[in-house]
């Protein structure tokens, strides 16, 4: 899925041009979904614990999984759905919302640096330091100097990160305008889903063709060899999680975490314990 999925970086990128209903490899009906994601599900928590315990040794490594994608598109879903495979304990979950006051008297990476997952844990962004190149562009919340020059700074900080053990997955969620307005009509259908709601969401759609240029051009310049972009079909909810549960496993897989081995004589303690009044 990393080869099929990933967005080739410099290269011009036509969000018009990828079906967002597609379900380009794996399962091809929501039941075989589901039911390779729960095969999937003890390899992800295995793979979780070994990085989770190998960080006790000095094993420096981890995860960051970044969700960016129009409203709707499945973020929260996906930490809900994919995120729960894992033990809570091991991870550290942050969506970012409008800047404070603090965070805006800042550079707009200082908040992001201080949400990232220590030693064996998988961070997961909700949203992320590209808001700051997506909303701020097609806002004009910041000169588009500043912003033309934000995209090179994303690179050096992502590679900062990888050169420091982060493995950075970034999932871009692809929704269609249709699907975006079917589900935000499901939520004013039913009541439990009014707090997810805003009449925003409908000023934003008057605004989708200048985000979908704004993603354009974030997926070209910010799609790297250490911190490529990778591109998920997510009309179909099932289909996302799958997607996205089957790049977190092959990332896992290439870590290959082991659990360290005993600073101590195992046996003399076992001996211990067997002998002790």
């Amino acid at each position: 899925m990393r080869r099929l999925l990933r967005v080739p970086g410099g290269q011009g990128v036509d969000l018009s041009s990828y079906d967002a209903r597609a379900t380009p490899a794996g399962p091809r009906d929501k039941a075989a979904g589901l039911a390779a994601i729960a095969q999937m599900v003890e390899r992800l928590a295995d793979l979780q614990e070994r990085l989770w315990a190998a960080s006790t040794a000095g094993d420096r490594r981890r995860v960051l999984l970044i969700l960016q994608g129009m409203d709707t598109s499945g973020k929260g879903g996906t930490v809900k759905h994919v995120i729960g495979h894992f033990n809570p304990a091991g991870c550290r979950i942050r969506g970012f919302k409008a800047p404070t006051a603090e965070e805006r008297a800042h550079s707009f990476l200082w908040r992001i640096r201080r949400a990232l997952p220590e030693p064996g844990e998988i961070g997961i962004f909700d949203r992320s330091h590209y808001e700051d190149v997506l909303i701020a562009r097609v806002r004009e919340l910041a000169p588009h100097k500043e912003i033309a020059h934000r995209y090179g700074k994303i690179n050096r900080f992502e590679k900062s990160l990888a050169d420091d053990g982060v493995t950075v997955v970034k999932c871009f969620l692809h929704i269609s305008y249709d699907q975006q307005r079917r589900r935000l009509l499901q939520r004013l259908d039913n009541p439990d889903k009014h707090w997810k709601f805003s009449p925003d969401d409908i000023d934003d759609r008057q605004l989708w063709p200048a985000y979908q240029k704004a993603y354009e051009i974030a997926l070209e310049r910010c799609s790297t060899p250490e911190a490529p972009w990778f591109l998920v079909p997510a009309d179909r909810k099932w289909y996302r999680n799958w997607a996205i549960s089957t790049l977190l496993l092959e990332h896992l897989e290439t870590l290959a975490p082991q659990y360290p081995k005993a600073d101590f004589d195992v046996a003399e303690a076992r001996q211990r314990l067997l002998t002790e009044t």
